[in-house]
């Protein structure tokens, strides 16, 4: 069975992968953003923002995740360090330190009305699947997911894209050191809530990408490490057009996956912020764009400025 944290974090890929977009252009196409226009609008390099001004008594800040990376790339720089020692509370996507809802994730990743993923596709899309399962290190057999919804079994494909043996997610490293300062966590989300989304997106539509998935892996393969080496670069702009250059059937799901999930959030933020340093740390796709938090934020009348998010030492935010 999976771990507890896998089971979490599976539904944190899940999303992630689907709001996405998850179709390269071909398979063996490179597919490579073009290099943003500078524009008075473009997003500073960084993923830490501070919050301030329409009335708020305390800054907040907001940051973005990636919920898997390999170990070398996941750290925490001396300003994220601050941000946590000084906020009252942290806000992820999901909370991550409520055990309930840790346990209560894997009753979600099962389809609804006890259908099966073989009976969803064909029996030759379905032993192409069984294939791929059988020649690569998956975390469980095929067997065992019969019965989960396909982004699940997607996302836990997608886990294993990273060319490296230890894993950590964004999210964990900064559980670990509000540790130190006993920070009360929390999420904006439950796990609930996430597993429904893939309720509203037909099963035979993920079973098909799914399919198409183990089609085009090397594709995808490409596409994974170009958003490792964005995330690296902390280019938001870069971030939000390759976010674009998603599979056109995923256009009518952008705003359940993505966009009206943004709102959501920002809508219950200002009361969460009112009086409180807060810091919200969401994955980071969810940040740029005109539907993005960061934008959302600021027409709500807030002023979001970019912070550095290197190792200088300072006690100042």
């Amino acid at each position: 069975m999976l771990s507890k944290k896998a089971s979490m974090l599976i539904f944190y890929i899940a999303v992630a992968m689907a709001s996405f977009g998850q179709q390269p252009a071909k398979p063996g196409k490179k597919v490579s953003a073009p290099a943003p226009k500078a524009t008075s609008n473009q997003l500073d390099n960084t993923l830490l923002w501070k919050i301030s001004g329409n009335g708020l008594s305390r800054s907040s800040y907001l940051y973005g995740t990636m919920h898997v990376l390999c170990a070398g790339d996941a750290t925490i720089s001396d300003s994220l360090k601050l941000a946590i020692k000084y906020a009252d509370q942290i806000y992820f996507e999901l909370d991550m330190d409520n055990m309930g809802e840790m346990l209560g994730a894997m009753k979600y990743l099962r389809m609804n009305d006890g259908k099966k993923l073989s009976e969803l596709l064909s029996k030759e899309d379905y032993a192409k699947v069984e294939e791929y399962f059988k020649h690569n290190a998956v975390p469980l057999p095929l067997a065992m997911m019969n019965r989960f919804k396909p982004y699940f079994i997607s996302s836990l494909i997608g886990e294993q894209m990273m060319s490296c043996d230890q894993k950590n997610g964004m999210e964990e490293l900064i559980m670990r050191e509000s540790k130190k300062y006993n920070k009360e966590i929390k999420g904006l989300e439950t796990t609930e809530f996430q597993a429904s989304i893939f309720d509203s997106i037909p099963y035979e539509k993920q079973a098909k990408d799914l399919v198409s998935y183990i089609d085009s892996i090397d594709s995808y393969k490409q596409v994974t490490m170009e958003m490792v080496e964005v995330y690296r670069e902390q280019n938001l702009e870069r971030m939000d057009s390759l976010m674009h250059k998603s599979d056109p059937g995923m256009d009518e799901y952008m705003d359940i996956l993505l966009y009206g999930r943004n709102r959501h959030w920002v809508d219950q933020m200002p009361e969460i912020m009112k009086s409180k340093c807060i810091l919200f740390a969401v994955g980071a796709g969810h940040l740029p764009g005109e539907q993005g938090v960061i934008s959302l934020l600021r027409k709500k009348g807030y002023k979001v400025t970019p912070m550095g998010n290197y190792s200088k030492k300072t006690e100042s935010l």
